[in-house]
């Protein structure tokens, strides 16, 4: 699946702009991902994009991903890229985590919500002012962005990044979309 289907399947199936925000900018990561890691940035970003399809459907965590998964796989998409997305909700689906994509979208998805809350802790509420070293000084503050996994960001070190390299890019790549995001 290339990305102008991508993003016609995210407007189809996303009707929440927050989520839309989200799946922008794990697709974002998930690209820079790839591209440190040696994977294939066109499907890393497309996995990153499509990871919650589902969600404003059911949130149900013990069947968040399984419809998408169906979705994508009727689309002819990729099993690794449709096992890791199961496999960003793996704890939820009484699945392992297995592949470097399957970590990498786990911990990408998962530090959006980080990120964008230090964001809006700066004073001018804005992407360009955080850094990779705010990031995880706020990630230490357990009563910070409360429903943020740490373990899931944390699952950075599994594809062979510290936390401080993996939130460096990560902030990076969402500071390249940050228009989109409107932050």
């Amino acid at each position: 699946m290339n990305r102008p289907e991508a993003i016609r399947l995210l407007e189809e199936q996303v009707t929440s702009d927050w989520l839309r925000k989200h799946s922008l900018a794990a697709a974002a990561i998930m690209e820079a991902l790839a591209r440190r890691l040696g994977g294939d940035p066109e499907a890393w970003w497309v996995a990153g994009l499509l990871h919650d399809l589902d969600f404003d459907q059911t949130q149900d965590p013990a069947e968040h991903g399984r419809r998408t998964a169906a979705l994508l796989r009727s689309r002819g998409v990729d099993e690794e890229l449709v096992n890791a997305v199961l496999a960003h909700n793996a704890e939820g689906l009484g699945l392992e985590r297995r592949t470097t994509l399957d970590f990498a979208l786990t911990c990408a998805e998962s530090v959006t919500g980080l990120i964008v809350a230090t964001a809006l802790v700066m004073p001018d509420r804005r992407l360009g002012s955080v850094t990779g070293e705010s990031v995880v000084k706020r990630m230490k503050k357990k009563d910070f962005a409360r429903k943020v996994s740490r373990e899931s960001i944390l699952l950075c070190e599994r594809v062979g990044l510290s936390l401080e390299e993996f939130a460096g890019l990560a902030v990076t790549a969402m500071q390249g979309v940050a228009g989109e995001l409107r932050l």
